[in-house]
């Protein structure tokens, strides 16, 4: 006798040929019913033999599409309706969306194959994509994921495409984005004035000949532009850095593929797994002695940021280059990626030679993610296209939507539903105009395609933040969290771990609940709230802000906090130099001279005092620096930082360091030794204060710990001692994951007065 289920699933499953996979799956089983997306996910009824019916809810878990999610499947008998056969059925639109948005991801092997065959209708089309690959999230515009609802629906699919999207045994059956050189998108290749120069594969064999020929070419790829430039070449790098206004800052490279990679760089098995995995970001990579490409790219830098092709675009541009070229964000230094072709003629005139574009519109600007093994482990650094906007948590206990604004450095934003929570790509620095609309634009798209009206509202509680501000202004019921704690509820929601918790939250600074710079902090949070147990000592910080990139004015709060007007006998060349008698001055006075425990702005101190950097071009340049000179050394020399008890306050205190990292300069130790020593120190005052403080559980987290020898030698060192350790993996620990910190502590406390 025939049954009848209804499967309801949530997760994942829209935009990664799930439906197709079901009707394939229901057909052989010899089931009838249908399948259909919903706001809330995929709804399947099926009828049919109920040992068929118990082996399709199976294989549905086992054999799901590779790139799928299920969160939630849900099954509940029905009363037989005779359906006649299996469908798949239009999208019912009614309810608010609990689904989850796809990203974007790279090209497969099939549709490669298809791209570099001959006899293929789609040979070298760029915008070849099937139900398993291609983009998703920068193209969508609403809920659930049907062409109609994306930058596609201008395109209407020839007869050819049209009976792929049909066939229930095609890959391309229901695949949204379906085109072909007939029907789809195509590229054209501008001038500086808009003029069309080439179209179709001219424009990019075009390109390639500008590329190899010293040119810098704006290319509009998935999630915005991109600047293609020869890697090989460092005049035109140099050009470059000029026209973007970029001094220093390592650049990203796309290389042909994995084999021309392993030729310049070492690639550990788990690299070459993330380098060439749906996501494909950009892999952090050490460099190889004689690599191909100009140490230009990375200036002083033992590393490189590397990615392979991930459109047909790229997969075509470098078939034909065969030659590694800078692929950075196409933008002016500190504003966002841009995204339309017009904006970019104008936005981007004074650095490209040419565009190559294309008219497929993008709806979302997806800047490239980055990441990094460490531990074994995959760890994000900057969390964009391929991983946002996949949720981090699956519930919510409160159950209410939630809006959290995240930081003003490397900003997300992030929502919650009753499904999870949701972080945007990587948006940026909010420190221009661009950027704010760029943030404010990312909250609306979001809002709208949830459809949620926020209950709550969720902010830093630094009251200059741009982020915090629009909070203020625009909505009632906002709620600030304290900026460390949030980092620590990052690494708490993205790990499950149970109170109580340890977090060691070290970066470069968050406004402290003392309204004094924090930055070296350990943050004891139970089910009651959060307490700060233990800080770096404190030093004035002079100029504020400024001192983030004028690294001198920090060495000098750091020097004074110990030294007094001293310091100048202890610094040979300093007394003359006029801008310290100013600083002097103001840290008298306490004019805009901070109190800082931050442990970001102790490593700037360090490399100024060493010689290592004098000034800094973007942030992190000097602990940057400072953490390459660690590499190949292996020693546990350290200095002493002591660890002072004041009531219920452990006081981290660097002065011994900072006399034995003087003392080391002016013997002429070798900088790596100093550097080294340096790390060890810090790495030992973190395992010695987490055991006096004596909480199993430890966080680390904060921007600190994406230097790599300072996070695995802290867990390790914790670990032999006994301690959990957990850490960022899926979000930045860098201010990247302060949005789902947010929003994480709020669904932990509620509403409570912490």
């Amino acid at each position: 006798m025939p049954h009848r289920i209804k499967i309801s699933i949530k997760g994942a499953v829209q935009g990664v040929g799930f439906r197709p996979f079901i009707y394939k799956l229901a057909k052989s089983l010899n089931l009838k019913g249908y399948v259909s997306n919903t706001n809330e996910g995929v709804v399947i009824e099926a009828e049919g033999n109920e040992n068929f019916l118990q082996e399709f809810i199976l294989k549905i878990n086992s054999e799901k599409p590779p790139i799928s999610i299920i969160q939630k499947l849900k099954t509940e008998k029905l009363p037989l309706n005779n359906f006649r056969e299996f469908e798949i059925r239009k999208s019912r639109l009614k309810g608010y969306p609990d689904t989850i948005m796809f990203p974007d991801i790279a090209t497969c092997p099939e549709c490669l194959k298809e791209i570099f065959d001959k006899k293929n209708r789609r040979y070298l089309y760029p915008f070849t994509n099937c139900t398993n690959c291609g983009p998703r999230y920068s193209i969508i515009e609403s809920l659930p994921y049907d062409r109609a609802r994306t930058t596609m629906k201008a395109f209407q699919m020839c007869g050819e495409c049209k009976g792929e999207y049909d066939d229930p045994t095609n890959r391309r059956f229901h695949a949204q984005p379906n085109a072909c050189p007939v029907c789809g998108p195509h590229m054209e290749l501008w001038d500086k004035k808009g003029n069309v120069i080439e179209s179709h594969l001219n424009a990019l064999l075009s390109s390639v000949n500008f590329i190899k020929e010293g040119k810098i070419i704006a290319v509009k790829g998935l999630g915005g532009f991109h600047f293609f430039a020869d890697a090989l070449n460092p005049d035109v790098i140099e050009r470059l850095r000029i026209r973007k206004r970029r001094e220093e800052k390592p650049f990203a490279l796309m290389y042909p593929d994995i084999l021309s990679v392993k030729r310049d760089c070492e690639v550990s098995e788990k690299e070459e797994e993330l380098l060439i995995s749906v996501r494909c970001p950009i892999v952090l990579l050490k460099k190889k002695k004689g690599c191909s490409a100009s140490d230009t790219a990375a200036p002083k830098n033992p590393d490189l940021g590397i990615m392979i092709p991930y459109t047909p675009l790229h997969h075509i541009i470098m078939r034909y280059l065969k030659t590694p070229v800078v692929a950075t964000s196409g933008n002016l230094s500190e504003e966002p990626i841009c995204t339309d072709e017009n904006e970019a003629l104008s936005r981007l005139n004074g650095i490209a030679d040419f565009f190559l574009v294309h008219n497929r519109p993008i709806y979302r600007h997806v800047d490239d993610s980055i990441a990094r093994i460490v531990m074994n482990n995959n760890v994000i650094l900057r969390r964009s296209r391929g991983y946002a906007p996949m949720p981090v948590l699956t519930e919510n206990p409160q159950g209410k939507n939630i809006i959290s604004v995240g930081g003003h450095l490397k900003n997300t934003i992030a929502v919650s539903n009753v499904s999870g929570i949701f972080i945007s790509q990587h948006i940026g620095d909010l420190e221009s105009i661009e950027s704010y609309n760029s943030f404010r634009n990312t909250i609306r798209k979001f809002t709208e395609v949830y459809k949620i009206n926020p209950e709550t509202v969720i902010c830093d509680t630094h009251p200059d933040y741009i982020s915090s501000k629009y909070a203020k202004e625009n909505f009632k019921n906002v709620i600030s969290v304290q900026h460390h704690v949030s980092h620590i509820f990052s690494v708490i929601a993205e790990n499950d771990i149970s109170m109580p918790v340890l977090g060691v939250a070290w970066d470069g600074a968050g406004y402290g609940d003392d309204k004094t710079v924090w930055g070296g902090e350990f943050i004891a949070i139970d089910n009651m709230g959060y307490s700060r147990k233990a800080h770096l000592k404190k030093f004035p910080l002079p100029g504020g802000a400024s001192a983030f990139k004028d690294i001198y004015k920090t060495a000098f709060g750091l020097l004074y906090e110990i030294f007094g007007e001293g310091l100048f006998e202890i610094i040979p060349g300093i007394s003359g130099r006029k801008e310290y008698g100013i600083l002097a001055n103001m840290v008298k006075k306490n004019i805009n001279s901070p109190p800082c425990s931050s442990a970001g702005r102790l490593f700037d101190a360090i490399a100024f005092i060493t010689g290592v950097r004098k000034t800094a071009g973007f942030e992190g340049q000097a602990a940057m620096e400072l953490e390459f000179l660690t590499e190949g050394l292996n020693s546990e020399d350290s200095y002493d930082i002591e660890l002072k008890r004041t009531n219920d306050m452990i006081v981290l205190d660097w002065e011994n360091l900072l006399r034995g990292v003087i003392e080391d300069t002016k013997n002429n130790l070798n900088l790596k030794i100093i550097s080294l020593k340096f790390h060890n120190s810090l790495v030992n005052a973190i395992v010695r204060t987490a055991e006096k403080i004596d909480i199993q559980n430890v966080a680390l987290t904060g921007g600190c710990f994406q230097n790599k020898y300072l996070l695995e030698n802290s867990i390790r060192g914790l670990k032999e001692n006994g301690f959990n350790v957990f850490w960022n993996r899926e979000v930045p620990a860098n201010d990247g994951g302060i949005s789902l910190g947010q929003i994480a502590y709020y669904s932990y406390y509620g509403n409570k007065k912490i």
